[in-house]
């Protein structure tokens, strides 16, 4: 297939692999990734491309030009609506935990989990609360204490149960509606979130099989009793139930959200879990949960922009490309970018905005749909988020449990059968030719 991009410049990559660079050696020497926040290494690769000029411009920009750029890049109607998407599932968050839904989500599991079947009852209550959250750290955050509780009751494998609360935070990440990092592939990508769901969960039900067979087949829970009182009230459930459905009916997200969270508030109100004035203050606590991804997006958004200009992205594709010959190749070409950045940022939703575009170019050039690749970039980077040891998920698991992260590795399932299942429906599938 002949290529549409030009060769680009290398030149171009320097504010990214500016960023790169800095945030690995202050990862290494601090030993903790979590010490230069995010936006502050892109506000530094950015400061670094505003400096910069294409080679071989005759007549150069100026800086005032190349700031207008960065804003129009950084002001793009699609990562606007990113932005208020977020926010938005940033307040229904705020709301729904307020208002006590999560707890009724989990305590109804534990009500029907059966004993013997503790570690896939386990899997199944996280994919339900990440699913309806959203969020991978806010489902090992609520469910990890659940999971230490179970391991020590029985003198179980505590890296097991460790592992499977992971690899269920994974699964809402990649799959929930509400997901921050769903709603970046699928904004990035400008497909529905609908077509991204019906792919996404073809290309990882043998993942999820496979992983409750083999959590069924651990002799764990033997002569173990789930004694206890677990109360919840059904009517708590109604937002997430709301959400969820009105997300399968096509309904555009913003509306999805905003009537989630008028019904998360409604309930609250009326459990006396805050007062209708409290209520905007929870909403706004929660939005501002997402507000360094807003602005990341942005600024990200600014970056990409500037590395257009100066070449780096068409040396990119180039580079990724140059030896492709299907849409197969492309496939994995997106995969290996979106799993490279994720793997040194230790962020999935920042690693798929930073990929994003690019993999939007190298779609239109192999003719790789939009719903296949929204589900590669969401898919490969929630695997590897929840199997690097110094990313967030495995290190407030490990926290909480007492152990290593390196520990958690190899039993974090079903992340490797994500990868494992997503290869192979890469490879088994015909290559599509319809966008």
């Amino acid at each position: 297939m002949e290529q549409k991009h030009g060769k680009g410049s290398f030149w171009g990559l320097v504010p990214l692999l500016t960023f790169l660079v800095l945030y690995i050696i202050t990862g290494v020497s601090t030993q903790n990734f979590n010490s230069m926040p995010l936006m502050i290494g892109i506000l530094i690769a950015s400061a670094v491309a505003l400096m910069m000029h294409r080679k071989g411009e005759v007549d150069r920009t100026t800086f005032a030009q190349r700031v207008t750029k960065y804003c129009v890049g950084g002001g793009d109607d699609g990562l606007i609506l990113m932005v208020i998407v977020f926010l938005l599932a940033g307040g229904f968050y705020g709301v729904s935990k307020g208002m006590h839904a999560v707890d009724a989500v989990t305590n109804l599991g534990l009500d029907i989990l059966p004993v013997k079947l503790i570690l896939p009852g386990l899997f199944v209550i996280g994919c339900i609360i990440s699913f309806a959250m959203g969020t991978s750290m806010g489902t090992v955050a609520a469910l990890m204490p659940i999971g230490v509780s179970l391991a020590l009751k029985i003198h179980g494998n505590m890296a097991l149960f460790c592992g499977t609360v992971v690899g269920s935070a994974m699964f809402g990440d990649n799959l929930s509606m509400i997901s921050a990092s769903v709603i970046a592939a699928t904004r990035t990508q400008d497909v529905s979130m609908m077509k991204k769901f019906k792919t996404n969960i073809a290309m990882l039900l043998p993942a999820i099989i496979v992983n409750l067979v083999l959590l069924a087949m651990q002799p764990v829970g033997q002569g173990v009793h789930l004694s206890g009182n677990h109360p919840y009230d059904l009517l708590n459930l109604l937002p997430y139930i709301l959400v969820i459905v009105l997300s399968f009916t096509g309904m555009h997200v913003i509306l999805v959200l905003t009537l989630g969270i008028l019904t998360g508030v409604a309930i609250g109100v009326f459990h006396g879990d805050f007062s209708l004035v409290k209520s905007m203050t929870v909403i706004h606590n929660g939005m501002m949960s997402m507000e360094d991804m807003a602005l990341i997006a942005i600024l990200v958004g600014g970056l990409v922009a500037l590395m257009d200009y100066l070449g780096g992205i068409d040396w990119i594709i180039n580079a990724l490309t140059r030896k492709i010959k299907s849409a197969k190749g492309g496939e994995f070409a997106i995969a290996g970018l979106v799993s490279l950045l994720d793997i040194i940022t230790t962020n999935n939703t920042v690693s798929i905005i930073t990929a994003g575009p690019l993999a939007k170019d190298i779609g239109d050039q192999f003719v790789i749909s939009a719903p296949r690749i929204a589900s590669d970039l969401v898919t490969f980077s929630c695997a590897f988020n929840g199997l690097i040891p110094y990313g967030g998920q495995l290190l407030v698991a490990a926290g909480l449990a007492k152990i290593s992260p390196m520990q958690i590795v190899p039993y974090s399932w079903y992340c490797l059968l994500m990868l494992v299942s997503s290869v192979g429906f890469i490879l088994l599938s015909q290559d599509r030719e319809e966008k």
